[in-house]
């Protein structure tokens, strides 16, 4: 069979992707390798990170060269993660489905184009200015009116700026798939004496389920890898896990940023090698995530077809 120069060149451009992908993921286990074999399963069940003592003579546990008092565990930062981007995400889906449904139902035509390309301005910002706009306004909003501490830091704060930041990226997804809603099925709807509410709820949403679920992963992937942001607000909470909606916390993301410096003042390498394995976490979590979506999407199909 001859292969065409064509046919081969798009094969070969679709194949970078999973193998940049791939290349990433192999590096990030390979680096990590020494990190693994040291922390082991606990690594994500302890809640206490500790350098060690980096000026002091490197110690040899199991063969690897660590720094005296080194003791690594993440669990603080999984759940801070976790519970900073479901947060979110519980404030963003509400708001991002009123805010669709309003642009393609309530809005004129006219202004429609308008409103709905600032929306989509909102989700182009850069994360720092959502970073700043918390601690100008939301932090002492919160410090002041209801955090019973008087600070405005923490899972709360970080959760909000999380919500504002993905909200667009949901809304506009929805809006594009409601403004692809066949007119007949609307037309039909509202012969049968539904009203405009139910035109929506049970004509109109039931078709674009399955890009919410879309929209909404995409948004959680933003929300779960997001950096500089949450590093503003939301407190580098370190070796406690959150009580309240006003505990600092810190997020995987955030944190590998803020230890990046202090990490590389390690002789040993171990704490560069142990954040990379961070990653590699944040990683598996994030493809968990999407592989959740990819089986709630084809229950939605199957709902749809039945």
């Amino acid at each position: 069979m001859k292969i065409r120069p064509f046919r081969l060149s798009v094969l070969s451009l679709s194949l970078m992707i999973p193998a940049a992908l791939c290349a990433v993921v192999l590096f990030l286990v390979v680096y990590s390798g020494q990190a693994m074999i040291f922390n082991g399963l606990h690594f994500v069940t302890n809640i206490n990170w500790n350098l060690g003592d980096l000026y002091s003579d490197p110690v040899t546990v199991n063969g690897i060269s660590i720094p005296p008092g080194a003791n690594y565990g993440i669990l603080v930062f999984i759940v801070g993660t976790l519970a900073s981007s479901g947060i979110a995400i519980l404030i963003a889906v509400p708001l991002s489905i009123g805010a669709a449904i309003c642009l393609a139902e309530a809005v004129p035509h006219r202004i429609r184009p308008v409103l709905s390309m600032l929306v989509e301005l909102v989700a182009v910002v850069p994360s720092v200015v959502f970073g700043l706009w918390g601690i100008a306004v939301l932090i002492p909003f919160i410090g002041h009116y209801l955090s019973p501490t008087g600070n405005g830091y923490g899972l709360l704060a970080a959760s909000i700026v999380l919500a504002l930041m993905i909200t667009p990226i949901i809304a506009s997804t929805l809006l594009d798939a409601l403004m692809q809603v066949p007119t007949e099925n609307r037309e039909s709807a509202f012969a049968l004496g539904a009203t405009h509410f139910e035109v929506v709820s049970k004509a109109m949403m039931p078709m674009v389920r399955t890009t919410l679920i879309g929209g909404i992963v995409l948004a959680l992937g933003r929300a779960l890898g997001e950096t500089m942001a949450v590093l503003m607000v939301s407190g580098g909470g370190i070796n406690i896990l959150p009580t309240s909606l006003f505990s600092p916390i810190s997020t995987i993301a955030s944190f590998i940023v803020s230890q990046l410096d202090s990490a590389e003042a390690d002789p040993t390498n171990m704490s560069v090698r142990t954040l990379s394995e961070i990653a590699l976490v944040l990683f598996i979590i994030t493809l968990a995530v999407n592989a959740a979506a990819k089986l709630l999407t084809s229950g939605a199909l199957n709902v749809r077809k039945h």
